[in-house]
């Protein structure tokens, strides 16, 4: 009978002692297998690292399987950090390309209308006369009033009553200076007139302003007088007048006579591109008196 009951007990032993066998070759399976992975394996380890390998690349592959995604998950959160100013700083980059691009027709309008008013410069009547370069800094539109602010003033020589021309011809005059600004009223302003002539012989008008964005109409035509369209007019110069001479004005875009008018119809539109002014000729000149 203590026969029968030793035997469970020893059987019960040898099971135990097999599990705990089991168990530590699988962790020095484990150990030895990710010392392997990490470059660190010792020479003396390698046979027991072969068998190992052999006996248990089951039970590597399922570790294998479960520790790898937890890595990744912690190398991420560790590099994530690195990502994120890397894509900032890509993202950055592409942006001042975008800018660049947006940017390139503006800078090369601007570079035209430096070029155009160098040309502007060399004109006969204009070349003579002492000038300023300015930049437009602002522009104050209204049905009426149309003025540009400009950052020259009475430090660099600019006064009232100067003309002001831009790219292409006329812009206007100085109607106010400060210290280093000043205020141009351009030649489309309800209340700007400007003594003009055109033609051959020579023909004179006036190129009156109706407002923002509306045509310059051209008073004091007689009916019978020939005005083509397309045809360019010019400053007089007269005596007393507000420019100097010779500096293009306008274009002719229709000429009618209706009817019993007094006068010919006619619209024109600015030589100078009002609309997109940079930078600016003043010249510091004034009417005879």
């Amino acid at each position: 009978m203590a026969k029968r009951r030793r035997a469970p007990r020893r059987a019960a032993r040898r099971s135990r002692r097999t599990l705990t066998i089991l168990l530590v070759l699988v962790l020095v399976s484990i150990t030895v297998i990710s010392l392997d992975e990490s470059g660190r394996t010792h020479s003396l380890t390698s046979g027991i690292k072969s068998v190992a390998t052999d006996v248990f690349s089951p039970v590597r592959s399922g570790v294998n399987g479960i520790l790898r995604p937890v890595g990744d998950l912690f190398a991420g959160a560790v590099h994530y950090g690195s990502l994120q100013q890397e894509n900032q700083k890509l993202r950055a980059q592409i942006g001042s390309l975008q800018q660049q691009v947006a940017d390139g027709p503006f800078q090369r309008r601007q570079q035209r209308q430096l070029q155009q008013l160098l040309a502007e410069a060399r004109l006969p009547t204009v070349s003579s006369i002492p000038s300023v370069v300015a930049q437009t800094i602002a522009k104050s539109p209204s049905d009426f009033t149309v003025t540009i602010t400009i950052n020259k003033g009475r430090s660099q020589g600019v006064a009232v009553t100067d003309p002001v021309i831009g790219g292409g011809g006329l812009v206007g005059k100085v109607v106010q200076a400060s210290h280093d600004s000043a205020t141009v009223l351009l030649i489309t302003a309800g209340q700007s007139e400007v003594g003009v002539t055109f033609g051959s012989p020579p023909q004179y008008a006036v190129a009156a302003g109706q407002g923002q964005g509306k045509l310059l109409s051209g008073d004091y035509i007689s009916p019978d007088t020939p005005v083509r369209t397309g045809e360019k007019m010019y400053t007089n110069g007269l005596a007393g007048a507000a420019y100097p001479k010779g500096i293009p004005v306008s274009q002719v875009t229709s000429a009618k006579t209706l009817p019993g008018a007094a006068q010919k119809t006619v619209r024109m539109r600015p030589l100078a591109d009002l609309a997109t002014l940079a930078y600016v000729l003043v010249l510091q000149w004034s009417p005879a008196p």
